[in-house]
């Protein structure tokens, strides 16, 4: 069993900047790429940032330049750095892992993040 745990949201002011965690456990010798996702009110989810075991990187396009994914030393934690947030960044952030490549079947529950005017 994989479990992930995420942390680090909060409540920003418009410009600021917030570090997610997301912490894996269980049995991840087999996964493939981490990611994260982002659901804000009203919208349905969507692929923030993904990375692969070699460390590839991919962003959608709304987050190029103010969000960078990274793994820690150990590969067991996964980072987002959010800078230069704007009101329509409020979401709940997930962090996911995949097991095959494109199938994400592994989830945390998710940490607010807020971003005021």
């Amino acid at each position: 069993q994989v479990q992930l745990v995420e942390s680090g949201g909060g409540l920003v002011q418009a410009g600021g900047s917030l570090r997610l965690s997301c912490a894996t456990s269980g049995n991840i010798f087999g996964l493939n790429a981490m990611g994260w996702f982002r659901r804000a009110p009203g919208k349905q989810r969507e692929l923030v940032a993904t990375i692969t075991p070699s460390g590839s990187t991919n962003y959608v396009g709304s987050v190029k330049g103010r969000f960078t994914i990274s793994r820690g030393n150990t590969k067991n934690t996964v980072y987002l750095q959010v800078n230069s947030l704007q009101p329509e960044d409020t979401a709940v952030y997930y962090c996911a892992a995949s097991s095959v490549a494109g199938l994400y079947n592994y989830w945390g529950q998710g940490t607010q993040v807020t971003v005021s005017s």
